[in-house]
């Protein structure tokens, strides 16, 4: 990533944005200090701004359920004596 300071950057302010466009994010700094960075709009809409709803987010990202992730012998419980229910 490109850094640029503060007064280069406002005087080169068109050419900030096309590095951003084609080069990706741009980093500003401030007395030597990173104090911001600077995206093209198509960075910023895929990262910030587009969320899913929370069912597309698993859908897409949670973990696949299509098929078992082990197989599940058949289970019919245990015999069980109850004894007298005379009490």
């Amino acid at each position: 990533m490109a850094k640029w300071q503060v007064q280069e950057a406002k005087a080169k302010f068109s050419e900030l944005i096309d590095q951003a466009e084609h080069d990706g994010p741009q980093i500003v700094t401030r007395h030597g200090e990173e104090k911001a960075v600077v995206v093209s709009i198509e960075d910023y809409r895929k990262h910030y701004n587009e969320k899913p709803d929370f069912k597309t987010f698993l859908l897409e990202c949670g973990p696949k359920i299509d098929e078992p992730l082990f197989e599940r012998e058949d289970d019919y419980g245990r015999d069980f004596d109850f004894g007298d229910r005379d009490e």
